[in-house]
């Protein structure tokens, strides 16, 4: 069971969302934006925040999964005879 974006995000790759919410973030911090263009900001980071978690979710999953692969794998090699 792996975690992947939803189709409109699916175009954003994890290493685009983590530069956005990065220049998201440094402007934020640079302030000089109005309280309106702040929460715009604000906005689009937590839905950035958000596709950079669920990128980072299928890859846990997914290393999760082959990680016990690899257990069960080398499980059935351990001898049931001994």
């Amino acid at each position: 069971m792996t975690t992947t974006p939803t189709p409109g995000e699916a175009a954003l790759g994890y290493e685009q969302a983590r530069d956005e919410l990065i220049e998201v973030v440094r402007k934020l911090e640079a302030g000089g934006t109005t309280l309106e263009e702040s929460l715009a900001l604000w906005e689009r980071g937590e839905e950035l925040a958000k596709v950079c978690r669920r990128w980072l979710d299928g890859a846990r999953a997914r290393l999760d999964a082959a990680l016990a692969e690899e257990e069960e794998a080398a499980g059935d090699t351990g001898g049931a005879g001994e």
